[in-house]
């Protein structure tokens, strides 16, 4: 079950891939979806596209 606030997503990944994102994970005491987050953030961060953090977003529009 996703985390309240969270954004669920499908991943279609290499099994490979996947297998060293878990072996990361558990050397970094992570969950694998944990880390596969960390991975993503600290690639956008190196790009210099960090989004800001949860707590100064503005609070998503409601679709009516």
């Amino acid at each position: 079950m996703a985390s309240p606030g969270k954004k669920s997503y499908p991943l279609r990944i290499d099994p490979a891939l996947w297998e060293e994102i878990e072996r990361l994970a558990a050397q970094e005491l992570r969950s694998a979806n944990a880390q596969v987050e960390f991975l993503l953030r600290e690639s956008l961060a190196r790009r210099g596209r960090m989004p800001a953090p949860a707590a100064r977003r503005a609070p998503a529009a409601k679709k009516g």
